[in-house]
């Protein structure tokens, strides 16, 4: 089982990279909740994005059309981003146990952690990250996160890569 107090710069940079698609678990249309402005970012990255929401399935969050539960896929994802509260986990964790094409790692977003369930989906061979948000650490990663004034512990004399759009930097894959 992977230590969940502490993730390598270099695990989570990997992960990032590696993921091209995200499947997020309570997926909001409301702009001021934070798993709706973190779809829109991790689509705004190059992620295939599909948000997962019962109460929204058939419409648009992000550009892609929201789906009721992860068992209406129509494609295999390669991450599951969990934006909902730890009581929900067993389901949420039994739902992606079932999914035919399992994602290669399950992130849960910040404040929810369980470590049985992380020691069950990592015994299915996934990955799982507990209790950060993909959307900060991307952006702590690419060096995005800087230009607020926060310490995003990663020191390097190399120049951020300039992505497409309004100040908006890449972990230097090509997205």
């Amino acid at each position: 089982m992977a230590d969940h107090d502490s993730y390598s710069d270099a695990h989570l940079r990997s992960v990032l990279r590696e993921v091209k698609s995200i499947a997020v678990v309570g997926a909001s249309s409301n702009p001021n909740r934070p798993s709706s402005f973190v779809t829109k970012y991790l689509a705004q990255k190059g992620y295939r994005v599909v948000p997962i929401n019962p109460g929204h399935a058939g419409r648009e969050i992000a550009g892609a059309v929201a789906q009721a539960s992860l068992a209406d896929l129509h494609q295999p994802v390669d991450m599951v981003d969990v934006f909902r509260r730890v009581e929900a986990l067993p389901g949420v964790a039994e739902e992606i146990r079932a999914m035919t094409m399992p994602p290669s790692v399950v992130w849960f977003q910040l404040g929810i952690r369980d470590d049985e369930i992380a020691a069950r989906l990592e015994a299915e061979g996934m990955t799982v990250i507990q209790n950060r948000c993909p959307k900060i650490e991307y952006a702590r990663l690419c060096g995005e996160i800087a230009w607020t004034g926060f310490n995003r512990r990663t020191i390097s004399a190399k120049k951020p890569i300039l992505a497409k759009g309004y100040q908006s930097f890449t972990l230097g894959d090509k997205r």
